[in-house]
């Protein structure tokens, strides 16, 4: 979440900014060669990213922008491109951009405050078409219970728009933690923002980004998995390099694993967590500012004394795949009980009825990774289509082996 939002902002900040320590997975990949048709250089160096911006002046792409299968891209890129030179500019990406990761309420929104853009086949999804140089600013109403992306995507080029933008949501934020992240990254860059309890929010203009060197902090989203991994064996865990002050709502997750019976030991930049393998259910959990942690939470719950209801998570249909209906699914594979609610489920675990079984992640990087988790339990657990992960953690398995866990990569 930090690295790609650091990539956009600082592109149109003036000059050259070191970004150390960021992730660089597809998500990333993706929008580097996005900003790249934009004339925003940039070069990976080891364990850093050079970003050459352009202090908000953009060039019009020549081609067809391409995300792949990365909805947070093509969502930011919606809105920065308005920032390019009067012209037309395509975003496209793979099947399920195209039919089942939503964009219009972001089109609406960015419609009221001058922007032209439009879905092109008229379903509210990829691939769009975005008339450069129509940024005006304004004020926009846009719904928040179907992803915080939206927002940031029109907060993060706000300040380059010709006038000052207000946004105000209507109804609930779901996943709010990540608007926090791109308020902060936003201010790392020299732009101030204001907002009312996440109901309004406002960026003034004139303002620019200044281009800097920063080290991005740990992902604690990534991270997540290995502590579920300890949690359900009997062992112990050390991570470094993580901000326990930091916004981001997924180190949340150490505090739960705590409360299901881990010890947690915080100390400085990292936790050590610690398990005899004995989890007690976290009964019932709001998860709508976690959505990221709900599959591995859903997972690790068949392994926990007692029922768990994660609820509160209805944005999740909306993601990779529909990942209440494929959790259910796939759970009900290596005999847990599921029982799928609207906006989330139930598990009830029942160790003696869990065998192995061939898991469809579709295409889902969440999805593989959590159910990677129990094969650490279930023998016979066969991850279909495993190379996703590539999508947000390019190097899961190898450090999925170095934490202990084995696997080996079947034949096609």
């Amino acid at each position: 979440a930090h690295s790609l939002r650091a990539f956009f902002i600082a592109g149109l900040a003036e000059g050259k900014s070191i970004l150390k320590n960021p992730l660089l997975a597809e998500d990333q990949m993706h929008a580097l060669k996005a900003l790249k048709e934009f004339g925003i250089k940039s070069e990976i160096k080891k364990d850093k990213v050079i970003i050459i911006g352009t202090g908000g002046r953009l060039q019009l792409p020549k081609e067809i922008i391409n995300v792949g299968n990365s909805g947070v891209t093509a969502r930011f890129l919606a809105s920065f491109a308005s920032l390019a030179p009067k012209g037309k500019i395509v975003i496209d990406g793979g099947k399920r951009m195209r039919e089942g990761r939503p964009i219009q309420d972001l089109i609406g929104a960015l419609n009221q405050v001058g922007v032209k853009i439009k879905s092109i086949y008229g379903n509210g999804c990829l691939p769009i078409e975005i008339e450069g140089g129509t940024f005006e600013g304004g004020k926009a109403e846009l719904k928040g219970e179907i992803s915080s992306q939206y927002f940031s995507s029109i907060l993060i080029s706000a300040p380059y728009a010709k006038k000052d933008t207000s946004i105000k949501c209507l109804g609930e934020m779901s996943s709010r933690p990540y608007i926090d992240i791109t308020l902060q990254m936003m201010a790392d860059f020299g732009v101030l923002t204001k907002h009312s309890q996440y109901k309004k929010f406002f960026v003034k203009t004139p303002q620019k980004y200044h281009s800097r060197n920063l080290t991005l902090e740990g992902d604690w989203t990534n991270v997540s998995y290995f502590l579920a991994a300890t949690a359900i064996c009997s062992g112990r865990i050390k991570v470094k390099n993580l901000r326990l002050d930091s916004v981001q709502g997924d180190k949340i997750f150490a505090d739960l694993l705590k409360k299901m019976g881990c010890q947690l030991i915080k100390k400085q930049n990292q936790v050590e967590l610690i398990s005899k393998g004995n989890l007690k259910s976290i009964k019932r959990i709001d998860m709508n500012s976690y959505p990221d942690l709900a599959p591995t939470l859903a997972v690790i719950s068949a392994f926990a004394q007692g029922q768990t209801e994660i609820y509160h998570i209805a944005h999740l249909r909306f993601k990779e795949c529909d990942r209440i209906k494929a959790l259910v699914k796939e759970l009900k594979k290596i005999g847990v009980e599921v029982k799928e609610r609207k906006d989330g489920l139930v598990i009830k675990p029942n160790k003696d009825n869990l065998h192995g079984g061939v898991i469809d992640c579709y295409n889902d990087h969440r999805m593989a990774m959590a159910f990677s988790i129990a094969g650490l339990k279930i023998p016979g657990i066969i991850i279909k289509n495993e190379k996703c992960v590539k999508k947000s953690f390019v190097d899961f398995y190898q450090v999925f082996k170095k934490i202990g866990g084995n696997y080996k990569f079947l034949a096609p």
